[in-house]
């Protein structure tokens, strides 16, 4: 469904990415871990159109989508929640909801509303302050509606950064078995990053590892959670380094 191929992507003079290699399978749930400024959410960005890979291929459905840019790539139903939420405060739960489906919203408006019914049913936790402003939410209040945000662009492939930062562990669980519902019961493709990694690993069928811009591990989500160098440099064993993972 998604391939990507030797992507080099820059940030000034910094080479943030460096000959990233992956595949998705439609309706997997991907997990992407490493440590932090291992290139994660650049990743993300340059998946979703954000960032311009100065080399390298991104095809989704056999279609070459490296230069199509932000609009185009969620038109297409790729769509990102980004770190930290960045829903709009002021404005109510169901106006936040609604903005995601900005880019169909004209023409398909009896479809948008009937997603929105459905999302709100996935989170029903949200459905006593659909007018409350976003701002007055908590964090993990905030995350599902930016998850429902999302999903309102109505994705094929939907990736998500970091949603379980800053989360109570209780909301973190009810987050995750989410995603995975999502995978499962609606065929949504995800790619997950997380630095929770036990979280993330649970959850997924396949995993990387990314450590400093480069593909450093990949296999099964059960495989990488058995590995013991993963086990050391995540889980607290010993002190391993993002260099010995990169080693292995």
């Amino acid at each position: 469904m998604l391939k990507v191929e030797n992507l080099h992507t820059y940030h000034g003079h910094l080479h943030v990415l460096e000959g990233i290699e992956f595949e998705l399978v439609e309706g997997e749930l991907l997990s992407i871990v490493g440590s932090n400024g291992a290139g994660k959410s650049t990743l993300l960005g340059t998946l979703a159109g954000v960032y311009s890979p100065s080399e390298g291929t991104i095809e989704y459905k056999g279609l070459d989508i490296t230069k199509d840019g932000v609009q185009k790539t969620v038109a297409n139903g790729i769509c990102l929640v980004p770190e930290r939420r960045q829903i709009f405060s002021s404005l109510s739960v169901k106006d936040n909801l609604m903005l995601g489906s900005y880019h169909r919203y004209g023409r398909d408006k009896k479809t948008v509303h009937r997603d929105y019914e459905e999302i709100v049913e996935l989170f029903p936790r949200l459905k006593q302050m659909l007018n409350r402003p976003g701002g007055l939410l908590s964090g993990g209040e905030q995350q599902m509606v930016a998850i429902g945000r999302g999903l309102m662009a109505n994705p094929k492939v939907l990736m998500l950064d970091e949603p379980s930062l800053g989360l109570a562990p209780l909301i973190v669980k009810d987050i995750m078995i989410i995603l995975r519902r999502l995978c499962d019961e609606r065929g949504v493709t995800i790619i997950l990053v997380e630095q929770n990694v036990k979280a993330a690993l649970k959850v997924a069928d396949r995993a990387c590892v990314l450590a400093h811009g480069k593909m450093a591990i990949t296999g099964t989500a059960q495989e990488l959670l058995n590995d013991p160098k993963i086990q050391e440099a995540y889980f607290g064993k010993t002190q391993t380094t993002s260099k010995d993972i990169m080693q292995v």
